[in-house]
């Protein structure tokens, strides 16, 4: 079969500036609650974008861990790939793409670190193999071989047994959104897109995109 032939006709929904909330939250709020109710396949995945030195884009999923006035909060490695990244470049991208419901969101805006009083709050809510875990991978380093990962689970199994710190290279992002986009299929390839900009006074400009 030839790819370029694989078509797909939107007609589930749509978004108009009438329906949709004037704030770009309550509408993320919205549509992702939607998409838990609809039981769509792990609806807190996200792509994320950071720049890195060499101006090179980078993407890889995320799950989402929290969101609010403040942002939009993940957790990882902070010696990953995109730690450096951002921490040379804190401006990054998310996407949400919930296919079932032929909707994305994306918010762009810059990156800080959570507080350390969030990322242990959080690193202590997750399962020991995951807690474990965050020692034991040396996120975007070379190995020799998964070998290498299971010895250094049972290291540090062996030495924080139930009770394993938050490593000080392990925590929360929070990415500030100045812009916000949302995208409704449609029929005919005539898409709905609305897209949220901060402004000076705290306020959001909503103003519809060509698709």
């Amino acid at each position: 079969m030839n790819i370029a032939d694989l078509r797909k006709s939107y007609e589930k929904a749509e978004l108009s500036e009438t329906a949709s909330h004037a704030d770009p939250l309550q509408q993320f709020d919205q549509w992702l609650q939607e998409a838990i109710r609809g039981e769509v396949p792990e609806p807190n995945a996200m792509t994320l974008a950071t720049v890195g030195p060499d101006l090179r884009p980078s993407t890889r999923v995320v799950l989402i861990k929290g969101y609010d006035e403040r942002g939009v909060v993940w957790y990882t490695n902070y010696q990953s790939r995109k730690g450096r990244e951002l921490a040379g470049n804190p401006f990054a991208a998310l996407q949400f793409h919930w296919v079932e419901l032929e909707r994305v969101v994306r918010i762009e805006g810059v990156v800080e670190k959570v507080s350390e009083q969030e990322s242990d709050a959080y690193f202590h809510s997750r399962p020991l193999d995951s807690r474990i875990g965050a020692w034991a991978s040396p996120q975007s380093e070379v190995i020799d071989s998964r070998a290498v990962l299971v010895a250094n689970a049972a290291k540090y199994g062996a030495q924080f047994l139930l009770k394993p710190p938050r490593p000080p290279h392990w925590g929360g992002y929070r990415l500030k959104p100045d812009t916000w986009q949302f995208w409704q299929g449609r029929k005919s390839r005539l898409h709905d897109r609305l897209r949220y900009a901060a402004q000076p006074d705290g306020s959001w400009l909503r103003e519809r995109l060509a698709p």
